[in-house]
């Protein structure tokens, strides 16, 4: 990415604007910024954190004029500027865009500002907006489609001095959700426990990651759904063993059931899967899973069970009997 080569050798623009919904490349972008703009004493008197949803962004201006102590910068990163939205929502502070637009035509030299917004999209009529765009280093984080996944998981693999193979690079996706964040943290614990000439295969990966409660819940469903009921009781056992709550497994399972009913409609209206995953806001990963579903069940029968969850939920919320047993009753009659 030209943006973190810029960073790396050390060409900071004063201002950056780090926003959309892929909190890796907003997170990693972040730490290259930090990491290589400040030593790590210098850090402890020149890097500060603001909430913009908490404070006004003018104060915000106040620590990014006042100058470095013991160093050459300052970092301030900025959190949640909402102002920077279509979002309606009241906000507990009131900013001065004014003087933030005065900051941006004329930003100090000798501090660097971080603007992370994790919003999907900003309000690009706002002149706010405009003018932040404008003047900074601007990286927009958008999720990573599956193949877009698998060759960025292939490449970082590469870079840590490992090989991997397609199909360890599937299972990883599958046990993480598809999820980047957590994609790469386990490549790197795979990583350290390949040797120099052993790759990375699906074995290794079954056997160091851990499946996430979502991907323990799309198997827990693909049971339910394949009638294989002792599969479903055990494994529905080995999440309570983990400490999950039945309430918790409860909901899980009726997003997995509402997923698949939207998925099937859309579907039936000619939506491809990116198509379906935008309009619900939602990574391909679940909708590639719940198209898998759609053909084996009408919208009755899943709205029946949507309706059946729906008074499950309302029996162990008012106490009506065991939550454990009730919930294990459900799956035995599903």
């Amino acid at each position: 990415m030209d943006l973190w080569n810029t960073i790396k050798s050390k060409r900071f623009s004063p201002v950056y604007l780090l926003f959309g919904e892929e909190e890796y490349f907003i997170k990693k972008t972040k730490a290259l910024i930090c990491e290589h703009a400040l030593s790590e004493d210098e850090a402890e008197f020149n890097l500060a954190t603001i909430d913009l949803e908490e404070t006004p962004v003018e104060l915000a201006i106040e620590e990014l004029e006042t100058l470095p102590f013991i160093g050459e910068r300052r970092v301030v990163i900025l959190h949640n500027p909402i102002f920077l939205t279509a979002e309606r929502k009241k906000e507990k502070v009131e900013h001065d865009l004014k003087r933030l637009e005065s900051y941006l035509a004329n930003p100090s030299p000798t501090s660097i500002a971080i603007f992370i917004a994790p919003y999907p999209k900003l309000d690009e009529r706002k002149k706010i907006t405009k003018e932040l765009k404008r003047n900074s280093a601007v990286l927009e984080a958008k999720p990573l489609y599956e193949k877009e996944l698998s060759k960025w998981i292939t490449a970082n693999a590469k870079s840590l001095g490992v090989k991997i193979t397609p199909e360890a690079v599937e299972t990883l996706l599958s046990l993480t959700g598809n999820h980047l964040m957590m994609a790469a943290s386990e490549l790197e614990k795979l990583a350290l426990y390949a040797t120099v000439e052993q790759e990375i295969d699906k074995a290794m990966v079954n056997k160091l990651v851990p499946k996430t409660f979502d991907q323990n819940v799309f198997d827990l469903v693909d049971y339910i759904m394949n009638g294989q009921k002792k599969e479903a009781i055990q494994l529905y056992k080995e999440l309570l063993i983990l400490k999950e709550e039945p309430i918790r497994i409860l909901a899980a399972i009726a997003r997995q059931y509402r997923i698949i009913l939207q998925v099937k409609k859309l579907s039936g209206q000619g939506y491809n899967a990116q198509q379906i995953a935008s309009k619900l806001k939602m990574s391909p990963y679940p909708v590639k899973l719940a198209l898998k579903r759609v053909k084996d069940f009408t919208e009755m029968k899943l709205m029946r069970a949507l309706s059946e969850l729906a008074e499950l939920d309302y029996k162990m919320k008012s106490g009506a009997g065991d939550k454990e047993i009730l919930l294990e009753l459900f799956i035995l009659k599903s």
